[in-house]
């Protein structure tokens, strides 16, 4: 069989296939109840502080601060979350359309002791070498990120290396706060976004 070079991942997988901990009995159970995922509209979490900015005096951080009990999350959740974003232009998922893969993301602790801020790195592969809507994708997994983790992460967004032919420019686009806040007030731009993240299964 001819090996079809247009599309380096031909391969569709079944919703059954996908690594994921949202079936029954699989279920990450949280303390009040939920699941911590999709748990009716994913929360918006503001930053109530500046994340980068440093406290003056070890008293400026609160006892409620230490005391705080922080959620591990990890690849798995983050895949969870991201493998059922339909793809703008088929009615499938990244995760069955191999656009989002578990080994493909990663997660780093804060970069010194007196940060709380994580990373988590998401690198997604284009059905074509050049799909013109890899930037849009990539849009679309970062705000699912965005919306979904807890300000302690930042989130980076990346095309993989190799699977692009303009990877450079779109992942400099991605990696522009300044040119995805303005995406992101564009009415049309929106409306693709919110059909991709009204989850595709």
């Amino acid at each position: 069989m001819e090996e079809n070079k247009d599309n380096a991942n031909p391969i569709i997988l079944s919703a059954s296939d996908l690594p994921s901990r949202l079936r029954e009995g699989v279920t990450k159970e949280r303390k009040d109840g939920g699941t911590g995922l999709f748990d009716g509209l994913i929360p918006a979490y503001g930053y109530p502080y500046d994340p980068f900015e440093l406290p003056s005096s070890p008293s400026a951080i609160s006892s409620d601060d230490e005391n705080e009990v922080v959620e591990a999350i990890d690849e798995q959740e983050v895949y969870d979350l991201i493998a059922t974003i339909c793809d703008p232009e088929h009615p499938l998922s990244l995760g069955s359309l191999s656009v989002v893969n578990l080994p493909d993301i990663h997660i780093t602790g804060p970069s010194s002791p007196r940060s709380k801020i994580s990373t988590v790195l998401v690198e997604i592969t284009p059905t074509i070498t050049h799909c013109s809507l890899a930037t849009v994708i990539g849009l679309g997994v970062r705000v699912r990120l965005e919306q979904a983790l807890p300000p302690r992460f930042r989130v980076d967004v990346r095309i993989k290396e190799g699977t692009h032919s303009t990877a450079d420019a779109v992942n400099k686009q991605l990696g522009d706060k300044e040119r995805v806040a303005a995406a992101l007030e564009n009415g049309t731009l929106m409306g693709v976004l919110r059909k991709m993240l009204s989850t595709c299964e």
